[in-house]
């Protein structure tokens, strides 16, 4: 199971692109795996034969072989070139909440200290049935059964298997399940929910970040109709440069993001999972949280201070676009130091967004009323104190109401050449 993203500790294969036994180039996509932030094509890094080792619907942790590429037989690997449906589950313990170490300098460069260990996965929960720690129970179970407990939120070892030698199986989950409907009065019954992996691990996260993390809350309102006029002036002259793609209102929120960004180091930083003391990044990288029927994603635009708006603009629109069809990939969704939550568009007037792990703030953008814009910068007190948050949204709203300003980077030779 490759590492797919900075936090990735484990990952489910949605399934296979090739059956066992095919022939197999470098670089032809071989499965599709869920990772902690989506869902993401693993491609064959050696030409042969492809052995699979892992059944669709398995979860893995990193580092556990799921398939080989190699010689024609089958036989070489020692295992059966096809899964069976419910296969017994694997005896390597897994490592859930835990971010391998890696190398020193990752997607948001270096900084103060090691930066690799960014936002990691959340707290362990009922994965796959198993409690973290050296008592951890192992409860004999097929991997579409451990996936189907985990969506309906079902305990494994409060389940009596009814398998080969009492495994537990899909069936068994879903009868377990039935049963906890209850009567609950004037509430009718209730029934779990199913959930995606994405959108369990953004719970766990959250949780995590609650957990872990003192934040505090600053709001602001910005007079956007300037930016506003500039986009409609864009928006009107597009038609007179081949391939323009006209920001919209978060492109230029990103765009001041990355300016004020550079201008306030202690912002672009954070606390890893491998070190205890605030770390700077190198990079700007501004992810955006995007909904997709998965759940939600928070693809990267890279280098937010030095690019241009319409660099912006033509990045996001690309993210944006991939997140929602399922085909971000592993550099699409990695190296975020900083994000932006824009709920505007559904009427919100403000709110409060939740810090992610490794990040020291995000941004909550709220709707336009009349010329003003609600901003609210959500903040780690370990990283930042209310007068470097508040300076920080000062500079983000003179770019915000002079945008004009935004255009001026390309002029000076900062784009990204």
């Amino acid at each position: 199971m490759p590492r797919l993203s900075e936090s990735m500790a484990e990952g489910t294969i949605v399934r296979w692109l090739h059956a066992s036994g095919a022939a197999v180039a470098r670089g032809n996509p071989l499965a599709e795996i869920e990772t902690d932030k989506a869902t993401v094509t693993f491609e064959a890094d050696a030409d042969g034969v492809l052995h699979i080792l892992a059944a669709e619907g398995q979860t893995v942790p990193v580092g556990e072989v799921i398939a080989r590429v190699g010689g024609a037989s089958a036989t070489d690997t020692g295992t059966s070139t096809t899964p069976a449906t419910d296969p017994a589950p694997a005896d390597t313990p897994r490592t859930d909440g835990q971010v391998l170490a890696g190398n020193d300098r990752g997607a948001r460069g270096s900084g103060e200290g090691p930066v690799t260990g960014a936002p990691g996965t959340a707290a362990p929960g009922a994965v796959s049935g198993a409690e973290p720690g050296p008592a951890r129970v192992r409860v004999a179970s097929s991997p579409l059964a451990r996936r189907r407990a985990r969506e309906l939120g079902v305990d494994l070892t409060t389940v009596t298997g009814t398998g080969p030698h009492g495994r537990v199986v899909r069936a068994d989950i879903e009868s377990a399940a039935s049963a906890a409907v209850e009567a609950v009065g004037a509430r009718g019954t209730v029934a779990p929910l199913s959930r995606s992996r994405t959108q369990r691990l953004t719970a766990e996260r959250m949780v995590r970040s609650n957990q872990d993390i003192p934040a505090f809350a600053l709001t602001v309102d910005a007079d956007v109709t300037a930016a506003l006029d500039l986009r409609a002036a864009l928006a009107a002259a597009s038609d007179q440069v081949s391939g323009a793609v006209v920001p919209t209102l978060t492109d230029l929120v990103v765009a001041a993001s990355g300016r004020a960004l550079r201008r306030h180091p202690h912002v672009n930083a954070g606390i890893t999972d491998r070190v205890d003391t605030p770390v700077g990044y190198s990079r700007v990288n501004v992810g955006v949280a995007v909904e997709t029927p998965a759940g939600l994603v928070v693809p990267v635009v890279t280098d937010a201070d030095t690019r241009s708006l319409g660099a912006i603009a033509a990045a996001s629109r690309g993210l944006v676009g991939r997140a929602r069809d399922g085909r971000l990939t592993p550099t699409d969704v990695d190296g975020a130091t900083f994000t932006v939550s824009n709920l505007g568009m559904f009427g919100v007037r403000e709110f409060q967004a939740v810090v992610i792990p490794g990040q020291a703030a995000i941004l909550a953008v709220g709707a336009v009323r009349g010329p003003l814009m609600t901003l609210t910068l959500s903040c780690d007190h370990r990283v930042l104190d209310g007068a470097q948050g508040a300076r920080f949204l000062r500079d983000l709203v003179g770019f915000l109401e002079r945008p004009h300003a935004l255009l001026l980077d390309a002029v000076l030779g900062k784009d990204d050449a």
